[in-house]
């Protein structure tokens, strides 16, 4: 599979579909928004993470997080445990990705009686029990048609690390738990329901560090759509380009062909982060993760053209111009 392939690949996943559609869902808010009132209350646009609500209390200035998670049906249906475990776990990694730590979360959950709403509900008290993070109530409806599960999150952060921030020349750094295996047979690496809960903990406490300590202020968690999409989310919202170099990219031992490095590029892991770091500040970041059995790598350079280029085996192809399509953010009324 050369570069061409691959970004043909990509762009074809799911993982890029369901990502794209959330550009529909934003440019039609903003058209509803009356004077930019979302802009107002927000330090951050719509397309990170979280949302960001300045906040002072007495440890002074600082944001509340807010972040939701919806589960698709099949993974309800299929794995109901592990949705309900996902479901609190990818929110936790959203306060973490913008710097902040989590305080409690709430949950709405639909289901025919109790299957399987039960098992969804012990998933998240297991997730809810080992990340530390409390959930302190919910909607519910046990006469639905089918399962669903939506589950947001509140946190609070001193420092931000944000979507928006990335610079021409930052290093595009990848860290990821490579402790774990394929939750079968979806494109989940599981990291996280057999390691040490104070393991857990403290590695995503590396996050709201790097920030409070200055030597990084952009991030997005790895999300469904794999490492590339992710890198790309977070080039379009600081309006930069990329190189990203494929063959950088730390991946399982087990990679060996291009099918299962095509599945790797588009798998979502219980903890993986894309960062956009200073050079000056890159040896300190690696070093951070890294001493904590974490694998970490630079996987690419920040440019101020805005095309992301995917490297791979000698050759390079166009995945994205940001200038040109919207991935997820606003489109444009001629591009609509």
């Amino acid at each position: 599979m050369n570069a061409a392939a691959l970004v043909e690949a990509l762009r074809a996943s799911r993982g890029f579909a369901h990502k794209t559609d959330i550009s529909d869902v934003v440019s039609a808010l903003a058209s509803h928004q009356p004077g930019g009132a979302a802009a107002m209350a927000q330090a951050v646009a719509l397309g990170d993470d979280c949302a960001a609500i300045p906040f002072n209390d007495t440890d002074g200035e600082g944001y509340l997080l807010f972040a939701i998670e919806g589960l698709v049906e099949d993974f309800i249906a299929h794995m109901p445990w592990f949705a309900g475990y996902c479901s609190v776990m990818v929110n936790v990694s959203d306060i973490y990705a913008m710097g902040g730590r989590p305080l409690a979360v709430v949950d709405a959950l639909w289901s025919q009686g109790m299957d399987p709403a039960a098992q969804v509900l012990e998933g998240m008290a297991a997730a809810s029990q080992r990340y530390g993070v409390p959930i302190v109530g919910g909607h519910s409806n046990n006469r639905a048609l089918r399962g669903q599960l939506a589950v947001a999150i509140l946190g609070r952060a001193r420092r931000l690390l944000t979507s928006f921030n990335a610079r021409p020349g930052d290093q595009l750094v990848m860290a990821v738990d490579l402790r774990g295996a394929y939750q079968e047979p979806y494109p989940y690496w599981n990291a996280s329901t057999g390691a040490p809960a104070s393991r857990l903990r403290a590695d995503l406490e590396l996050l709201p560090e790097l920030a409070e300590t200055g030597l990084c202020d952009t991030a997005k968690d790895i999300s469904m759509a794999g490492v590339v999409g992710t890198a790309l989310m977070l080039l379009e919202c600081s309006k930069v380009g990329a190189r990203i170099d494929i063959d950088a990219v730390p991946r399982p031992p087990e990679v060996h062909s291009e099918a299962e490095l095509l599945c790797w590029l588009t798998a979502f892991p219980s903890y993986g982060f894309i960062l956009s770091v200073r050079p000056e500040h890159t040896a300190k970041v690696l070093a951070r993760f890294m001493s904590r059995g974490l694998a970490c790598a630079v996987v690419g350079e920040v440019t101020a053209a805005p095309e992301v280029l995917l490297a791979h085996q000698g050759e390079e192809a166009l995945l994205w111009n940001v200038a040109e399509q919207a991935f997820i953010t606003v489109r444009e009324a001629s591009h609509a």
